[in-house]
């Protein structure tokens, strides 16, 4: 919340004393619990009653050839292991072609890339993982996906083989193997493009200049926190044990802050040594 005030107040967003922004909203603000904050924002997102979808298909062909990871299982311990989906904008119903946005989080950082796409046929598919090779500013050394037939088909792993990237799925119907996914599904693409229907040229480009923003937003201002392991309560009760709240800009080991605010340097590298 800090940051994002100071940086509001940085660019004229928020200035004391104009429509609703006192010191005493400030405060508030800043001292607000995050409970507090889901029971002002109930009643916006109880307008939203329209739910989703589950449009995986599953791609028999090549599933027995893929290795599965689940829940639990370790990753080598450093960024670049991502776990990829797509969420389907159908609205309610779910017939006729409509777009697809293709999410990708790295499981130690939380990196987020996001891209809206056409469909899920695979050229698409293959074409928005080209984008985020270029974009994401850290090597991918591996891909974890769901057993739909939009990644596992020959093209997808054919590109994963030749840039070096290994490729791993999860158990069907074990949405807890991609937990790190699934959360930002929801925390990402639901949250800022909703439940709503997409299937024109023209809205798929809109959403594709509000992801460019809402990754900025999730990489470089919102810290996340990642659980360590077990630890003990003063009760003997087992609880779960976090790291430090960071951003995953933050949290990559060569990552430096040059500039107080995102933004790319000469190389489209953002602040990285």
């Amino acid at each position: 919340m800090r940051i994002l005030l100071d940086l509001l107040e940085a660019h004229g967003e928020l200035t004391d004393g104009e429509g609703r922004y006192t010191t005493a909203v400030l405060r508030e603000l800043l001292t607000m619990s995050p409970a507090t904050i889901d029971r002002y924002l109930g009643p916006a997102r109880a307008a939203d009653a329209i739910g989703g979808i589950s449009t995986t298909k599953p791609g028999n062909l090549l599933r027995s050839a893929i290795t599965i990871r689940r829940a639990g299982d370790e990753v080598e311990d450093k960024p670049g292991f991502f776990e990829g989906d797509t969420v389907a904008h159908c609205g309610p119903v779910e017939s006729g072609e409509f777009a697809r946005t293709l999410n990708l989080t790295d499981f130690h950082t939380g990196w987020t890339f996001t891209r809206t796409v056409r469909n899920n046929a695979h050229t698409n598919i293959l074409a928005g993982l080209k984008t985020a090779a270029r974009e994401i500013p850290f090597q991918i050394t591996g891909l974890d996906f769901d057993n739909g037939s939009e990644f596992l088909n020959q093209y997808v792993i054919e590109w994963a083989g030749s840039r070096g990237i290994y490729f791993t799925r999860s158990r069907p119907y074990k949405k807890n193997d991609q937990a790190t996914i699934e959360s930002k599904n929801n925390h990402v693409v639901r949250r800022y493009g909703f439940y709503y229907r997409y299937d024109t040229e023209l809205e798929r480009r809109a959403l594709n200049r509000l992801w460019r923003l809402v990754n900025d937003r999730v990489n470089y201002l919102m810290p996340t926190i990642k659980p360590t392991g077990y630890g003990s309560t003063r009760n003997g009760r087992r609880k779960r044990v976090y790291d430090a709240p960071r951003t995953p800009f933050d949290k990559h080991p060569r990552c430096r802050r040059s500039r107080p605010l995102p933004g790319r340097g000469d190389d489209g590298v953002p602040g990285w040594s």
